[in-house]
C-alpha cells in the first residue's frame, strides 16, 4: 500500500530520520536541560552558571551538557581556562517557544 499525501503538503519524513529525532528529543527530555538551552537561547555560559541555574552540581550540568553536545544542540568554545557553551541547533529556538507557550507564565513555573 503505498502512503498518499495531501495535496500542498510535505511527504512524510522516513522513519530513520524519525529515530533519529525521536532520539535528540529524548535528549532534551529534561527539565535541566531544558532550562540549559532555555538560558543558552539568550547567550553564553559557563558550566558553573548553568548549574547555579539549575541548583545542581557542575559535574552534573557537564554531563546534561555533553549529551547535548552528542546531539548536535550545543558547542563550546574554550577562552583561557574559562569554556563557553552556546547553542548550535537553531530551531531549538522554535522548540523552546512552543514549551514556554504550552507551559510558561502558570502557577507551576519557576
Amino acid at each position: 500500500m503505498v502512503a498518499k499525501t495531501a495535496p500542498n503538503r510535505p511527504p512524510l519524513i522516513g522513519l530513520e530520520a524519525l529515530g533519529q529525532a525521536a532520539e535528540c528529543l529524548r535528549t532534551l527530555a529534561h527539565p535541566h536541560r531544558l532550562r540549559i538551552v532555555q538560558m543558552l537561547l539568550g547567550g553564553r555560559y559557563m558550566v558553573g552558571e548553568l548549574a547555579d541555574a539549575c541548583g545542581i552540581p557542575s559535574h552534573m550540568a557537564s554531563e546534561h551538557l555533553r549529551l547535548m553536545q552528542r546531539c548536535g544542540f550545543l558547542t563550546a568554545a574554550k577562552e583561557g581556562r574559562c569554556t563557553y557553551y552556546t547553542i548550535a541547533e537553531p530551531h531549538l529556538a522554535n522548540i523552546m517557544a512552543c514549551i514556554e507557550a504550552r507551559f510558561g507564565g502558570g502557577p507551576q513555573s519557576g
